[in-house]
């Protein structure tokens, strides 16, 4: 029994543990990876919510729009007077005669289906320009990720390199007491430091702005805490990154080609209607009189409107005409716009992984080595302090320039998911 209950106690005490990890886990803020921003975003966002609830909307007229119209019911009280033999009455058994009259409004054929599908269509597009709310919610996103990663490398290269520069300044003033430095060299590093400490004011700002566009991207408080991202998403191989292949899931996924895609659809569908226009609609109907108690004359109703206004007609076919090629420029223009987008980011991507590569092998070493022999040779006295912070510099700007390229690759990389309508 008390193994027993010794038992029941541990397993109680593991679940209460991971529950409060659970909890704990669920109060770490977003931003360490950009797929925790994205699902925030996602369930958050309000202007993604309001193109979804739109979406969902216009599914929902697909069905009213292919349906039949309400029939209608008409009661006629005649001679309620009876020819003045009485005085005036509403009920039907004491009238010269009640009629009751059933009405059905049926469209010519094919009318109800094409406004059906043309409401389908339309329920496509709120869906495509819901995709394409997301694509540019998303790449917005993954822009500030970004940003952030790179703010967070240069406000480390900063420090180091202030750091490094503060070491300096220890040997400079015991070269200068010991006559080996002059003052003006003491002065241009404290100049140095200033910029330095410029340069992380100025990182930190930017490091908060980023900070409170994503927060409202993801609907959260402006001051509302974000983790530090953690890496940079790996770039596609090159084989993903064709030019053939990736304009063929553009013209399939792109969202806006979508959008006008359906649009042309739409307007075709329109066009079919706007000349079915020239064919009649009816209207049935049954009729019964009522006289006294008893129903004894039935009657049947065909009624249509003539569509004789030629004039009318065709302007609305002309019209029809018009906005259905309309549709087919903007569909060309988007699918010409969005293959030129492509083009031009899959070459500045190639520019910046060849830069960064650049600066990763050839100048990087390049600047260490520049850096480590300027400062053993001012450590000897065989080279000026300007040698040394031309040389600090360089490697500086090194580093900043690698890392500026793989974030260009990355914003390439981010503009042609947006394009293609996919991750890649």
């Amino acid at each position: 029994m008390k193994c027993n209950y010794r038992l029941l106690m541990w397993t109680l005490g593991m679940g209460l543990f991971a529950a409060a990890n659970a909890q704990n886990a669920g109060h770490f803020p977003p931003g360490a990876t950009l797929d925790s921003l994205l699902a925030v975003a996602r369930q958050n966002n309000p202007e993604f919510s309001a193109m979804r609830h739109e979406a969902q909307a216009a599914t929902e007229r697909v069905a009213p729009a292919g349906a039949l119209m309400d029939p209608r019911l008409k009661v006629a009280l005649e001679d309620i007077t009876r020819m003045g033999e009485q005085g005036a009455t509403l009920l039907p058994s004491q009238v010269g005669g009640t009629s009751y009259t059933l009405t059905q409004e049926l469209p010519w054929s094919g009318k109800r289906d094409l406004k059906r599908d043309i409401a389908t269509l339309d329920a496509a597009a709120a869906q495509g320009r819901t995709r394409q709310t997301w694509a540019e919610l998303s790449a917005r996103i993954k822009a500030l990720f970004v940003q952030r990663y790179l703010v967070q490398v240069n406000q480390r290269i900063a420090n180091e390199t202030l750091d490094l520069m503060l070491q300096q300044e220890k040997v400079m003033q015991v070269r200068y007491a010991g006559g080996l430095a002059a003052q003006q060299d003491i002065t241009r590093i404290h100049v140095e430091h200033t910029a330095m400490r410029a340069e992380l004011v100025a990182l930190v700002a930017e490091w908060r702005q980023t900070q409170t566009r994503l927060n409202q991207l993801l609907a959260r408080p402006t001051d509302a805490p974000l983790a530090a991202p953690q890496m940079l998403r790996p770039l596609p191989e090159a084989a993903k990154l064709d030019f053939a292949v990736l304009s063929e899931r553009l013209r399939a996924a792109n969202p806006q080609i979508l959008v006008t895609t359906t649009g042309v659809r739409s307007a075709e569908k329109a066009r079919d209607l706007a000349y079915k226009s020239r064919y009649p609609d009816f209207m049935l109907g049954i009729s019964a009189m009522q006289r006294q108690n008893t129903v004894n004359e039935w009657s049947l109703m065909l009624e249509l409107n003539l569509p004789i206004r030629d004039g009318v007609l065709q302007s609305q076919e002309r019209e029809s005409e018009a906005m259905f090629s309309a549709a087919q420029s903007r569909q060309q223009a988007a699918i010409n716009q969005a293959l030129s987008d492509l083009s031009d980011n899959l070459i500045a991507m190639e520019a910046a992984r060849q830069t960064e590569h650049l600066m990763t092998f050839s100048l990087m070493p390049q600047a260490d080595l520049t850096l480590r022999a300027a400062l053993a040779a001012y450590e000897n006295g065989k080279a000026e302090f300007t040698m040394l912070l031309e040389a600090q510099r360089q490697i500086r700007q090194a580093r900043q320039s690698q890392i500026k390229a793989q974030a260009e690759a990355q914003m390439r990389l981010i503009e042609i998911e947006r394009l293609v309508g996919e991750e890649l």
